[in-house]
C-alpha cells in the first residue's frame, strides 16, 4: 500500500526473485501493468478495486465532488449499481517463481 506509483514499481524491483508477488494497491484504479519480472515476481502497480463502479473510488458521486468543490466535511455513501471485481490472478510454481500474472476484472450488473 503507498501512494506514488514509483514507489510500488520500486518495491517490486527490489524484492524481485525474493517473494512470489507483489500487488500494488491505494488508488482504487487498475493498472495495466501486470508482468512477472525476470527474477520470478509476479507485480501489478495497482490491483484496483472492489465495488460500485459508477462512482468515485466506491462513493456517491454527488458527495464525493461536493467535499472535494466546498473543502467540507461529507459524509461519504456507497455508490449504488452495478459492481465492479478487481484484482489479479498469479499462477507459480512449487518454488514459488511466478510464471503468470494477469489483471482480473469482473463486471457484476445492478439488481433489476
Amino acid at each position: 500500500h503507498a501512494e506514488a506509483t514509483s514507489e510500488k514499481v520500486a518495491l517490486a524491483r527490489w524484492l524481485d526473485g525474493r517473494v512470489t508477488a507483489v500487488l500494488g494497491t491505494h488508488t482504487h484504479v487498475q493498472t495495466a501493468d501486470a508482468r512477472v519480472q525476470p527474477g520470478g515476481t509476479a507485480a501489478i502497480t495497482d490491483a484496483g478495486m472492489t465495488g460500485p463502479h459508477d462512482s468515485v473510488i466506491g462513493v456517491r458521486a454527488e458527495l464525493a465532488t461536493a467535499r472535494m468543490r466546498t473543502g467540507m466535511p461529507v459524509r461519504f455513501e456507497p455508490a449504488e449499481g452495478g459492481v465492479r471485481i478487481e484484482g489479479a490472478l498469479v499462477e507459480c510454481g512449487a518454488d514459488g517463481r511466478a510464471s503468470r500474472c494477469e489483471a482480473v476484472r469482473v463486471e457484476v450488473p445492478p439488481p433489476r
